[in-house]
């Protein structure tokens, strides 16, 4: 038999180990990975497109909300994530078992090395030369076009929403400004507004496109300036002319910045961005 002060020693260096992350597939089996290639318009580099469909698409012919994400790679499945994933699928499943919400998600994947001039709207010293207009052009004219033409998509921009994270969040203000007559529910999770001033002071002084929704996000222990940054921002968005109660905010004390944040927000920012009118 073991000495005890060996099994307490045992125990102790086991518990300070850091356990390997589940890596093993997780995305539900309404999660598909398209076959179609995406291609982004003038740079001639493609993107991987993941599609979760409501549990019940198939068994009737009604039309679906959408709502375009970022970093695919994400939003479904931990085998694919970054440091875990939102798990949209999972909530969205339970929204529709619920009978609270039913909704189409298309999620782009990110370029890797790409990421930051593909989802930054403004040159860069150091990270480089804006390339979110052709990422916006891939989102609106490539990407959606597609989905609109292949499943029962209500493809206006009062049923369009678009939402992402991080260098996510400030792309997605940025393309509710750039192109409101195709997205009107816009997720802006941990906004990446610290990449220069300009980014804060341009999303304070941008006049908002009426009757478009927006939820913004952030939580209170991200680090840096993103807290406060986001707060700014929001508070000066919401004194801009649009239609009333159309903002919400959201400060989550002790979150940090990372996907499991994320995924504990997203069932109440889906559920606010799409309730009827």
């Amino acid at each position: 038999m073991k000495n005890p002060l060996y099994l307490i020693v045992l125990l102790l260096a086991c518990a300070s180990c850091t356990p390997e992350p589940d890596r093993s597939p997780s995305a539900a089996a309404n999660v598909t990975v398209l076959t179609q290639p995406f291609t982004i318009p003038g740079l001639n580099r493609q993107r991987t497109v993941r599609l979760y469909l409501p549990p019940d698409y198939a068994n009737n012919t009604k039309r679906y909300p959408v709502l375009y994400m970022h970093d695919g790679q994400n939003l479904f499945d931990r085998s694919t994530a970054y440091a875990g994933e939102w798990q949209v699928d999972e909530i969205l499943n339970q929204l529709a078992a619920e009978g609270q919400l039913e909704l189409i998600v298309v999620g782009i994947d990110n370029g890797g090395e790409h990421r930051m001039t593909e989802l930054n709207p403004l040159d860069h010293a150091e990270f480089g030369k804006s390339e979110a207009k052709a990422y916006l052009a891939l989102l609106r004219d490539v990407v959606k076009p597609y989905i609109d033409s292949q499943y029962r998509t209500l493809p206006d921009a009062a049923n369009t929403g678009i939402m992402g994270s991080s260098m996510g969040g400030l792309f997605s203000h940025f393309a509710a400004l750039e192109a409101p007559d195709t997205f009107s529910k816009i997720g802006i999770f941990s906004p990446s507004y610290w990449i220069t001033a300009e980014q804060v002071q341009r999303y304070q002084q941008s006049p908002v496109p009426v009757n478009a929704r927006w939820y913004f996000y952030v939580g209170g222990s991200e680090g840096g300036d993103m807290a406060i940054q986001a707060q700014q921002v929001y508070q000066a968005v919401d004194k801009l002319t649009a239609s009333a109660g159309q903002r919400q905010f959201t400060l989550s004390a002790d979150a940090e910045h990372n996907e499991a944040a994320w995924a504990a927000e997203f069932r109440q920012a889906v559920l606010w961005l799409y309730k009827n009118p």
